[in-house]
């Protein structure tokens, strides 16, 4: 018996904003399904309808593109698939070809798209029968004000509650998870007798096993793909940029990003600004510094004074750099959300508690040593070694407790848990324009030419 192989992408996101890059993800599926056509299924683990700047634009239509040229055979919801509410997210997967597997979001009583969705299917491939169930992470409806609607349940309960259904219709000879759960997707591994999580949402590549189980992340935007073999547990990472090339997809992308209006040029960067995973969640960055400051001249500019600005990591998406000439698609591309900023009163006690969240000790997302938010008008020092901020000032001085400060930040973090939760439910002073048309403003009337200045310190990591 050859045996499954499990072709495995997630979080794909901006990949879609750069047309080649979608083009060689699709191509290096293709080929490794090619090679072995008999035993392949293509997978996806969610993120891979938004965010982006042709999903805004298209309202997530153009994954359909995408989904249709690998012919995946099944796929789960991450957060970010319901970010044009779940009434797209209905459409979107009754037009897709693949099967949707999830087994704890609900709508209502009932699970969601009930339709168009089962809680576990299964797959014949290299003479072997694959079962599958899908999870999403229980905090999706505190990180996407979209889902409010929806509820999502336990993922581990839900998936042993699948697996005991699965396995006493089929008795698969593997039984996988598509998992888009962050760092949960290590418990699911560990506390169920899966043999293969395939998983998501935490952005950095992973490979792992704990005992009998494999767990694979592929990162994020489509770079990377892997190969997981079930009756071995080897796993082949696949480079996308060093793979074939779907140019018709990639044509594709290229005609509606053009047919959207994004190619505007707004300004022209002489020393390229990176977008790495590093930049946006290791500590002071180019790019954060410019996103931060870019708000807290709107907020100026519509006549608020506001005294410093936040931005959480997880809003600036990472990607090419900018450099060159830099286009309004290429701004959309850093913060790809259709929401506004607004501006936050708040007591400098509860400001520090929020500023000291950045460290994100308790973020369900990311390694215990990301930084989670970017600042403007605003010095902090973060120890690492005992999760703390140790410094603080604004305006060049010490937080005053007992002072009312002005926050410019993403309207998405009063409403949502996991990052910033001092934040969740206080009520705007102020609203602005969307977050990615402050950049547009901003880069138009003062350019793209960040600096490290010194914002953040972080010791001990």
């Amino acid at each position: 018996m050859a045996g499954p192989r499990l072709l495995h992408y997630s979080d794909v996101e901006n990949a879609y904003d750069t047309p080649e890059r979608i083009g060689r993800l699709a191509g290096t599926l293709q080929a490794r399904r090619d090679a072995h056509p008999d035993a392949t299924l293509v997978c996806g683990t969610g993120d891979n309808v938004a965010p982006g700047v042709l999903a805004l634009t298209t309202r997530g239509a153009q994954a359909l593109d995408f989904f249709e040229a690998v012919d995946t055979d099944v796929e789960t919801f991450g957060n970010h698939d319901f970010d044009f509410g779940p009434g797209r997210t209905h459409e979107l997967v009754a037009r897709s070809p693949q099967q949707w597997v999830t087994a704890n979001v609900r709508e209502g009583d009932a699970r969601f798209a009930t339709d168009h969705t089962v809680p576990w299917t299964v797959r014949d491939a290299g003479g072997a029968t694959v079962g599958f169930v899908g999870v999403t992470s229980a905090l999706t409806a505190s990180i996407n004000p979209e889902t409010t609607a929806l509820g999502f349940t336990d993922p581990v309960v839900a998936t042993r509650e699948a697996m005991a259904e699965l396995r006493a219709a089929h008795d698969p000879d593997y039984v996988v998870a598509l998992s888009h759960l962050g760092r949960d997707d290590e418990r699911l591994a560990a506390e169920t007798d899966v043999d293969v999580v395939l998983g998501g949402h935490l952005h950095a590549e992973t490979v792992e096993r704990f005992d009998d189980t494999v767990l694979t992340r592929p990162g994020v935007n489509g770079a990377v793909c892997f190969e997981v073999l079930p009756g071995t547990g080897e796993v082949r990472r696949h480079a996308v940029d060093e793979g074939p090339l779907d140019a018709a997809l990639a044509d594709h992308l290229r005609e509606r990003m053009t047919a959207a209006g994004l190619d505007e040029v707004v300004a022209h960067v002489d020393e390229p600004v990176p977008r790495t995973e590093g930049d946006c969640f290791r500590g002071e960055s180019r790019i954060g510094n410019f996103v931060a400051d870019a708000y807290l001249r709107a907020a100026r500019e519509a006549g608020v004074e506001a005294d410093l600005a936040l931005q959480n990591s997880g809003g600036v998406r990472s990607g090419p750099p900018l450099a060159g000439d830099v286009t309004v698609g290429d701004l959309v591309s850093v913060v790809p959300f259709e929401e506004p900023t607004v501006v936050l009163e708040l007591d400098g006690a509860l400001l520090r508690r929020a500023l000291a969240e950045a460290g994100g000790a308790d973020v369900g997302f990311g390694a215990r040593d990301w930084w989670h938010g970017h600042v403007a008008g605003a010095e902090l020092v973060y120890d690492y070694r005992g999760h703390e901020l140790v410094d603080a000032r604004v305006g060049g001085r010490p937080i005053d407790p007992d002072r009312t400060y002005r926050l410019v930040t993403a309207d998405c973090l009063r409403h949502i848990d996991d990052e910033f939760p001092a934040l969740s439910g206080l009520e705007p002073l102020a609203t602005l324009g969307t977050q990615y048309q402050l950049l547009v403003d901003y880069a138009r009337s003062c350019g793209v030419a960040p600096a490290i200045e010194g914002r953040i310190e972080r010791r001990g990591v």
